[in-house]
Order: structure tokens, then sequence, then C-alpha cells
């Protein structure tokens, strides 16, 4: 599976109910929403564990990424991801990395690759050989 990777750094092709949705995986489904349920205090079903990535467009979104500020920001932008945004970080990012730490780590590694992209000269990899 392809790697994907959310405006906010969030490995969308890592996320349980990413992998429920596009496994069509109802057992996943459940565990997905009794572990959100304990972990976050969020009240769902298996039948609310559905989601293509908050990148897809019409596609389905898990609730919170419905509502996702971080989604809605850049998506009015036409950014990629927020390492485009001149603004970044911004509050809705900071507040998001707060409390999830491996989206931070991710989108921490997509900007040092994005800078090093940048500063490669045309034609290069970026990479020394």
């Amino acid at each position: 599976m392809v790697k994907l990777i959310a405006y906010c750094g969030l490995v969308c092709s890592n996320c349980p109910t990413y992998l429920a949705t596009q496994n069509n995986d109802d057992d996943a489904r459940a565990k997905t929403a009794v572990l959100y349920s304990k972990k976050f205090g969020f009240s769902l079903g298996p039948e609310d564990i559905n989601c293509d990535g908050c990148l897809s467009s019409g596609g389905r979104l898990i609730g919170y990424c419905s509502a996702c500020n971080i989604r809605k920001c850049c998506s009015a932008k036409g950014l990629a991801n927020c390492t485009a945004c001149k603004e970044q970080p911004c509050e809705h990012l900071k507040k998001f990395h707060a409390s999830s730490p491996d989206a931070k780590d991710s989108f921490k590694k997509l900007l040092r690759q994005q800078r090093k992209e940048c500063k490669a000269p045309s034609g290069s990899s970026g990479k020394e050989k």
C-alpha cells in the first residue's frame, strides 16, 4: 500500500480507520470503534469507522477528519500539506501535534524533505553521491 500522508503529517495509511475501510474489514472496524471509545472517549460504532484519508475529495471521512480545521485550511489554500504554508506552524497545527506526536514527527520529516528538495540543484535528487 502506498504511504498516504495527511495535511498535518498524520500517516493515513497507518491509521486503523483507514486500513479497516480500505480492506472492508468489519472486525477491524469494530475493534477500532472500541479503541477510539476507550482512548478518546468517542461514542462510535463500527458503522462510523470509514475513511478514505483526508486528502480524498468526496471520499468517506471519519467525523473528526471531516471537521478538521487543518484539512479545511490546506484545502482552501490549495496546498498539498501544511509544509507548503507560509504560516506554519499555525495554532491549529501546534494544538494537533501536541496531541499526536506521531503526526508531529512525520510532519517534521516532510518539512526536512521539502527543504532538502528546495536546496537541491535543478536535475539533482538533493542527495550527495
